[in-house]
């Protein structure tokens, strides 16, 4: 059934934007210094042969899409090649929709055959094979692209579209409940899940990485120079934080107790009051986690009352490693993060006991908006948590938090790690680039699609990687 808002994808440019970070960032086994920042543009026709354009953004980050022993340049090759396969895919994909209804068919139909393509050629090229995430990421920044051309093209914020007004599928058309409930999507559409009225400031979420100095003593003499804090409680006094998320390692238990118990400490002293733990899919026996946050509320009872939830600690693929984490979800909120790939991971992470959900747009805007809808519909918790987003991929982010209605807030943390990369958009959203009093401002965004304001921006793109305009 057609409608007379559809619209289709006619044209993109991909353009790659390296970042440095200042400060080492660890994902799992991996420190990262650099990344790449995939951002392209998308244009849309309507079927009066209107057009419009959108952006869309996210970065590479080649660690956490794809742990592997294999080198990071590899990977991060890998990525970079299929980002353009993409670009020329999207252009041809002749599908007609409201963009959650074509980038559900595209994410659906034609990424899982694009990445076996690709990974039919890696093989054969003596390399390993991209997982199923790694493809979500590098689809996401043209989904996120054809969202904001399709609010763009109809003069309207795309928040304001997720509607039965502006769709012709209802989420019956892409999701089934649990088994074991009552939930009915037939006559519901995405905004019936989303915040009537979307909160303008969000409490922010410090990373607390883990190669980060804590204190004086693990100065090393390496960290930059310039004006930007380097240990925690700097950190805390500079922006004002509440609220610590701290990265583990999930395989060496002393290490990860003591490190919790020390920022917790450091927390404290400094008046903040939240805290979550992200073990990074390191762990594979839920006792690992228990016996931590057993010792955690013995000995440091108050430190245990500070913790929020605890985030990923078992491995990305719940196909392969169908843990059972009802005893940890008993003792804390337990939240999937890269094991929520769309909603029928969340689904089955329910199953095995999982109780809440931690949305990223990365794994695309689409893809995102379903799974919350999903976990709203079953009472499923949500956090938006961060991809360290510079630029433009800080925008649908902190949207999205706004949106969905969080456990609290949003992680973060662009801010520690290249500031600089977002100098640019900052002197156009400042609150969005800037935490202070320990919470994002998101009043600056305004206008159609995401609210980019992209023509205040003052930015020079590199050459295109692939481009059809």
């Amino acid at each position: 059934m057609s409608h007379p808002k559809d619209v289709r994808p006619v044209g993109a440019e991909l353009y790659f934007l390296p970042v440095h970070t200042r400060m080492p960032l660890k994902f799992g086994a991996e420190t990262v210094e650099y990344v790449t920042c995939a951002r392209c543009k998308v244009i849309v026709e309507d079927r009066n042969g209107e057009r419009a354009e959108g952006w869309g953004e996210t970065p590479l980050s080649v660690t956490w899409v794809w742990p592997s022993t294999a080198s990071y340049e590899e990977r991060h090759g890998a990525l970079k090649a299929f980002c353009i396969k993409l670009a020329a895919a999207w252009t041809e994909f002749d599908r007609w929709g409201h963009a959650m209804e074509v980038g559900y068919d595209f994410i659906t139909e034609r990424l899982p055959t694009l990445r076996d393509e690709h990974n039919a050629r890696l093989i054969l090229e003596g390399k390993p094979a991209m997982p199923c995430l790694a493809g979500l990421v590098c689809c996401s920044l043209f989904d996120i692209a054809l969202h904001d051309a399709y609010g763009n093209l109809h003069g309207v914020d795309v928040y304001d579209t997720y509607t039965k007004d502006w769709m012709t599928r209802s989420l019956n058309d892409f999701l089934t409940p649990a088994a074991d409930t009552t939930v009915d999507f037939s006559e519901q559409f995405p905004n019936d899940y989303l915040i009537e009225s979307p909160p303008t400031t969000l409490d922010a979420w410090h990373l607390v990485g883990g190669v980060d100095p804590l204190e004086g003593s693990e100065l090393t003499g390496t960290e930059p120079e310039d004006d930007y804090p380097v240990l925690l409680a700097d950190w805390i006094t500079a922006d004002g934080l509440n609220c610590l998320k701290v990265k583990l390692r999930g395989n060496d238990w002393d290490w990860d107790y003591a490190r919790l118990v020390k920022t917790g400490q450091i927390a404290l002293e400094n008046d903040c009051d939240w805290l979550t733990a992200d073990f990074n899919c390191m762990v594979t026996d839920p006792n690992y986690v228990n016996r931590l946050l057993d010792r955690l509320r013995d000995e440091e009872a108050r430190l245990y009352g500070m913790l929020l939830y605890v985030e990923q600690p078992f491995p990305y693929e719940l196909a392969e490693h169908p843990i059972d984490v009802h005893s940890v979800s008993a003792r804390k909120p337990l939240f999937l993060d890269e094991s929520a790939h769309d909603w029928q991971q969340v689904k089955r992470g329910r199953e095995l006991g999982w109780t809440g959900v931690a949305l990223k747009t990365c794994k695309t805007q689409t893809g995102a908006l379903l799974s919350a809808c999903w976990a709203k519909a079953h009472g499923m918790t949500l956090m938006v948590q961060d991809l360290t987003n510079p630029m433009l991929a800080q925008i649908p982010h902190v949207r999205l938090a706004a949106s969905v209605g969080t456990i609290m807030g949003v992680e973060t943390n662009g801010m520690q790690f290249y500031p600089e990369a977002s100098l640019n958009e900052a002197a156009v959203h400042p609150g969005l680039y800037q935490r202070r009093q320990g919470k994002l401002d998101l009043c600056s965004l305004k206008g159609t699609g995401f609210g980019y304001r992209l023509d205040e921006i003052e930015r020079d793109l590199p050459k295109a990687a692939f481009s059809t305009l």
